[in-house]
């Protein structure tokens, strides 16, 4: 048996300019990266956002904490370090999830996004994946059914109540609301950029931070459900904390972070001490 019973992912991505340019723009003579920009472009002045949708893009940055049944974080890693290509970050996603034996995905937004992604990409290389895509299961059962749990939970219909209110502030807010560090210098509007600047390793170390927010608001909703104590959740977090603080010479974007979490830890104690009793 596994030790792994939960995988925590995000997913970063950048639009296939190739794709774009032939899809969208087939009787123009445009570059990947003309066609990309035009089609943010035409996304930003239609939606006030120019998020490109899942089926135009390819992940180049796969972040995945492996948990424990007690919800111990045991691992953080990236795919495919450090070529990050999407062919093999989506293969190895993919045979990870068989070769743990199907843990429980967990992310924020998964279902709308990030697996889309992933699905897409194993679309596209031709991979069997049938314990994902069981459609012939008794539909509860189906690994994609929205209300199977044992098979994905995503935060953010956890929060929304599948979708009967809207989370405002996303994971950020809901990070900051147990005093976690959030985003912090990189947003995912960013990552294009990054990407066409050749900077892989910042959109790396900005994915592992995103995990990192997601784990610790997944653990703070075991505790509403009652799977953990608050005592617990804080052994639990000062287990990843330690982690952390041990690989922060090595990898500078976990300083960074704890650097934002000691702070901001400092502010939550100076005005607790402030509207004391007595103060």
């Amino acid at each position: 048996m596994s030790e792994v019973r939960y995988l925590v992912f995000d997913v970063e991505a950048v639009g296939d300019g190739e794709l774009i340019q032939r899809v969208r723009y087939p009787d123009e003579q445009l570059t990947p990266r003309e066609a990309i920009d035009r089609y943010r472009a035409t996304l930003l002045e239609e939606t006030g956002r120019d998020v490109l949708p899942p089926s135009f893009v390819v992940p180049v940055s796969v972040a995945v904490a492996k948990v424990a049944e007690d919800f111990r974080l045991l691992e953080l890693t990236v795919l495919d370090a450090p070529e990050f290509r999407p062919q093999e970050i989506v293969r190895r996603f993919w045979q990870g999830w068989n070769h743990y034996e199907r843990p429980t995905l967990v992310s924020f937004n998964g279902r709308g996004y990030d697996l889309p992604v992933l699905e897409l990409g194993a679309f596209r290389q031709g991979l069997a994946i049938p314990a994902w895509f069981n459609v012939e299961s008794r539909s509860f059962e189906q690994a994609r059914n929205r209300y199977n749990l044992d098979s994905h939970i995503d935060l953010q219909d956890f929060f929304s109540n599948f979708s009967a209110v809207r989370v405002s502030g996303g994971l950020n807010l809901l990070a900051n609301l147990i005093d976690k560090p959030g985003k912090s210098g990189i947003d995912g509007s960013q990552v294009q950029g990054l990407y066409f600047d050749g900077h892989a390793d910042q959109i790396n170390d900005y994915c592992r931070c995103d995990v990192l927010d997601t784990y610790f608001v997944f653990l703070r909703t075991r505790v509403l459900i009652g799977r953990l104590t608050l005592d617990q959740e804080r052994e639990l977090t000062e287990l990843v904390r330690r982690m952390l603080q041990e690989q922060s010479a090595d990898r500078p974007s976990f300083r960074h972070y704890l650097e934002i979490w000691d702070s901001r830890a400092a502010r939550v104690r100076s005005t607790t001490a402030a509207v004391a009793p007595g103060s």
